[in-house]
């Protein structure tokens, strides 16, 4: 089949395209750039010259082709609300062309309703608010009331592997410049983890699967304590790893700070059962002790 891929050449979005290829299929993948482009042309791809913005970009790539995936997203935690806002419409503008055909979104494990015990598919995400604003799985929604069956891709905090710029990075990040590697309190709260080839890998099975109205968990490992996160990174950069107050972690972890006292363990299973997934890549520890993760800012 031909998909068209948003975000084709991120993180996830270029496993995927690569996934995507290596298994028969055809990839249309949105360029913004021309820099964008010849990389895709590069994979032996197909490109689409336009942005998340561009709708009527999205609504032709979705309709020329036979499944589409929405990974692209804007990065710019400064920006957050407009990202998301951005992606929202990004999305009903997908749906438009994507009617009948399988159509993914991607969204995270971050915001849904399940505080103190294990996530699993069936659990809503909260609705779009101030405080986070994200609607992907709103819009989703959405398209699927309209009778557009779109499915839904829950990422992890950590989608890990070789050129991961996400959470991981940025905490090394912070390490570095602060001189320790800390964590809030006993460090106790767990992440949910994935390698970047097992997500993709998901994504393209979602889709071979036909059109639905799912939620899929691209989780292989169910929760990584974050003591034992900032412990690798560490270990990786020669620092001290440190235990921090509530007032010392707001200080040292500044707007992520959010992020690094998540506590959402997070299961796979039903998303398993369905796909006949079976996650086999390096876990988040393993990663980031082996995957370049410190010698890329050498």
């Amino acid at each position: 089949m031909k998909v068209f891929v948003t975000g084709a050449t991120g993180f996830v979005g270029v496993a995927v395209v690569e996934e995507l290829l290596a298994q028969g299929h055809e990839v249309l993948g949105l360029a913004r750039s021309a820099a964008s482009a010849a990389r895709l042309r590069a994979m032996g791809a197909e490109p689409l010259a336009g942005d998340l913005e561009a709708h009527a970009v999205l609504r032709s790539g979705a309709a020329v082709a036979d499944a589409v995936i929405h990974t692209g997203f804007i990065h710019d935690f400064a920006r957050f609300a407009q990202s998301c806002a951005i992606d929202r419409a990004a999305i009903l503008a997908l749906g438009e062309g994507a009617s009948g055909k399988p159509f993914v979104v991607t969204s995270g494990l971050a915001a849904l309703d399940a505080a103190g015990r294990r996530a699993v598919e069936t659990d809503r995400a909260l609705p779009p608010s101030e405080r986070y604003p994200r609607a992907s799985e709103w819009a989703a929604e959405t398209l699927s009331a309209r009778g557009i069956s779109t499915s839904v891709m829950r990422l992890p905090p950590s989608v890990h592997g070789p050129g991961d710029h996400g959470f991981v990075p940025m905490l090394i990040e912070m390490a570095r410049r602060s001189g320790v590697s800390g964590y809030g309190g006993q460090g106790a709260n767990v992440w949910p983890a994935v390698h970047v080839r097992d997500a993709a890998r998901a994504y393209r099975l979602t889709v071979e699967r036909g059109p639905a109205s799912v939620t899929c968990h691209a989780v292989a490992e169910e929760g990584v304590p974050f003591r034992e996160i900032a412990k690798a990174i560490a270990e990786g950069l020669g620092l001290p790893c440190v235990s921090l107050s509530p007032g010392e972690a707001r200080r040292h972890f500044g707007w992520f700070e959010g992020f690094a006292a998540l506590d959402q363990s997070a299961s796979s299973a039903a998303t398993r059962a369905r796909l006949g997934w079976q996650p086999d890549g390096p876990g988040l520890l393993s990663d980031i002790a082996h995957a370049g993760y410190f010698r890329a800012q050498d």
